[in-house]
């Protein structure tokens, strides 16, 4: 007998149907799968046996061949179990139906029969909505996660014995609408603290918040201790919340990588990652033999945090090069091409030599100046050219510390990026660090005063296109913040003081 069931393989963070033909004919008792199966999906001919048995049903004692078509795409990963095993038991005659059209299933299976979370459930479900199925049947605890996707009818199951009375008694088993009890309501989630507690450093605070409004990437220099990755960490909180569409699409990467947690359905927070220094180029950008998405796309739409920066290998570094121009990453395969969205302000911290005292006012500095110019070597020209803006973070004296007043709080902040940001969404769709070419020119246009200004500082600064463009840009976001129509030789003054070696 032959039966043919419906599932996907994720391919990036794009799904594509996947068809599950399995043949249960006399002969000596095989079980055979082809079809570009992987290793992963070739053990689940054992977790599939066990689950069926152990469930009750009878593993047909004849020869079974199960084909994933299409043939010429690599299928990998354990969400193929719960369609095998289904297919198997509709060709052995258990299941009603022998031809399941109208549903994507996806799951992986226990050697009980229980039915375990599977990755990236959530581009299966947008590809059963877009491919026009009816429904999908998957595992209970990724429903919260399908149901995101509305139009489609879900069938959580706990177990194989769930999943087969499903398909025989589609009746007895009321499935629930995707949607129906899920307001598409993205809430702000506990952030890493507030800009309240941060003492001093009025000039960094300032460049964060320029870098929030306008979408810019930023450098913060500095000795140890002087707070650099507690603001790094508390500018999430100053970020306006998810939209919808936002949401979707960083939830897809992170079920992907199999990193949301049971039940969850959307990410309510933007994201914030910050990898360690001993992070290789594949797991930053990602990658692999079946490719995965790496910290980069983790955080698309959020923060990439890189503390100690000069820590990190160089080459793992210059693989950022073009992330931060594009907004994404590709990722070339002999078969296909991944494409992994990376739209990410990138916050990175450094000291200013490698002992960290140079320039403090308190402590001595131990380095040569051949050992300082390395340090600040390991960032290289074309890499600091794609940082908007450079910051100097200095020590706080003993007053700073015990006197100061609380800094300004992370909602009085937020408001002026939130007003800033819907400046530059209503007048040109983008955020402020991505204008390009004739609109940058046009929406940043200068008088005769502020043209005088930066064509000093291009000869001064040695500021190369780029870099050009790039001051423009923030000076453009410094008007935003002030409300102002034009940008004027005080925007541009502001937007320069962030140019120079901090």
């Amino acid at each position: 007998m032959l039966a043919c069931v419906r599932t996907a393989a994720v391919f990036g963070i794009e799904a594509a149907p996947v068809q599950v033909e399995v043949d249960v004919s006399f002969g000596l008792p095989s079980f055979t799968m082809v079809g570009l199966p992987d290793a992963s999906v070739r053990e689940s001919r054992d977790r599939v046996r066990s689950a069926i048995r152990n469930s009750g049903f009878e593993f047909p004692p004849h020869k079974v061949t199960v084909n994933l078509a299409p043939a010429d795409v690599r299928k990998a990963g354990s969400s193929f179990d719960l369609p095998i095993a289904l297919g198997v038991l509709a060709a052995a005659g258990q299941i009603n139906r022998r031809e399941i059209r109208d549903l994507l299933l996806v799951g992986e299976l226990s050697l009980d029969g229980g039915i375990q979370a599977a990755r990236g459930v959530l581009p299966v479900a947008a590809a059963a909505r877009r491919d026009r199925y009816r429904g999908l049947l998957l595992p209970h605890s990724n429903r919260a996660e399908a149901a995101v996707v509305e139009g489609l009818e879900l069938y959580p199951v706990r177990s194989l014995v769930e999943a087969v009375s499903a398909l025989n008694d589609p009746a007895g088993f009321t499935p629930a609408p995707a949607g129906a009890d899920d307001a598409h309501v993205v809430e702000r989630a506990a952030n890493g603290g507030d800009f309240a507690d941060v003492h001093g450093q009025a000039l960094a605070r300032r460049a964060l918040e320029i870098a929030a409004a306008g979408g810019h990437n930023v450098l913060m220099v500095g000795p140890p201790g002087t707070g650099k990755t507690m603001m790094a960490r508390r500018v999430s909180g100053i970020l306006p919340p998810l939209t919808f569409d936002e949401a979707l699409e960083a939830t897809s990467i992170h079920s992907v990588a199999g990193l949301l947690p049971p039940g969850t359905r959307l990410l309510t927070s933007r994201p914030f990652r910050a990898p360690h220094h001993t992070i290789s180029d594949v797991a930053l950008v990602g990658g692999g033999q079946y490719p995965r998405p790496g910290e980069i796309s983790l955080a698309h739409h959020g923060v990439l945090f890189l503390d100690e920066m000069p820590e990190f290998s160089r080459h793992v570094l210059e693989v950022l090069r073009q992330p931060l121009e594009e907004g994404c990453v590709r990722i070339a395969r002999a078969a296909r091409t991944a494409v992994f969205p990376a739209r990410f302000m990138l916050i990175g911290a450094m000291n200013p030599c490698p002992c960290g005292y140079l320039g403090d006012p308190a402590r001595a500095c131990r380095c040569s100046p051949m050992q300082v110019a390395r340090y600040g070597f390991r960032l290289s020209g074309p890499l600091r050219d794609r940082l908007d803006l450079a910051v100097p973070v200095g020590a706080l004296s003993a007053h700073e510390l015990q006197e100061a007043p609380p800094g300004e709080s992370s909602a009085a902040i937020r408001g002026r990026v939130l007003a800033a940001r819907a400046r530059q969404l209503e007048r040109d769709g983008v955020l402020n660090g991505r204008l390009q070419g004739r609109l940058l020119r046009e929406r940043a246009a200068l008088d005769a005063t502020a043209q005088r200004l930066l064509g000093r500082a291009i000869v001064r600064l040695a500021l190369s296109a780029r870099a050009y463009d790039r001051v423009l840009r923030v000076a453009r976001t410094v008007a935003d913040l002030e409300g102002a129509e034009a940008v004027t030789v005080e925007h541009v003054g502001e937007a320069l003081q962030f140019r120079g070696e901090p």
